[in-house]
């Protein structure tokens, strides 16, 4: 597995290019300012070189992803469900991978979407290539579940129906109307 499918793509520097190796980002540049930004360039538009950061709005810093395994039975699909009951939290399939995903902004993160540890950053960060980023907004995962009930629809689908259980949440009561 590539370290980009590990970490959701955290602080993306691309350091194979001459123009970007051991140099800071630009923090002066005008598309480094905390202004909202109102169009960002196309990747291909931009010269060779270019290092993506200065037009884009840290997405890639804004979650991460970690590996999980493919569910095979009910307990894995239990384990996708309570994840799911956790604030900010998703799971997602792609090119048959599994991951937890967790919407979470990186604390390093500044108000210009620059990395304030950008010098000492983790290696993971580091090692992370713009190559294959989310920059275009077009990301699309094979599944991606946000609720408990996707899961167990899911299950349901994969597994077939559980005998004698019913591993969705409940629903909840009615409740009386005053009046």
């Amino acid at each position: 597995m590539n370290h980009s499918a590990l970490m959701s793509h955290s602080s993306p520097i691309d350091h194979s290019s001459p123009m970007n190796r051991n140099s800071p980002i630009n923090r002066n540049s005008p598309m480094n300012r905390s202004a909202p930004m109102t169009r960002k360039p196309k990747r291909d538009n931009l010269p060779d070189g270019t290092c993506l950061c200065e037009f884009c709005g840290a997405k890639c810093c804004r979650y991460f992803a970690l590996p999980i395994d493919a569910p095979k039975g009910w307990r894995e699909f239990d384990f996708m469900r309570w994840y799911l009951l956790h604030d900010r939290a998703t799971v997602f399939l792609d090119d048959d991978d599994w991951f937890l995903l967790v919407h979470a902004k990186c604390k390093m993160l500044q108000d210009d979407n620059m990395c304030s540890i950008y010098e000492t950053r983790p290696n993971i960060c580091r090692d992370y290539k713009t190559d294959k980023c989310e920059y275009e907004d077009r990301w699309v995962y094979d599944k991606y579940f946000e609720t408990p009930e996707q899961v167990a629809e899911y299950a349901e689908a994969f597994l077939g129906p559980k005998k004698g259980k019913n591993i969705r949440s409940p629903k909840a009561g009615s409740h009386p109307v005053s009046g």
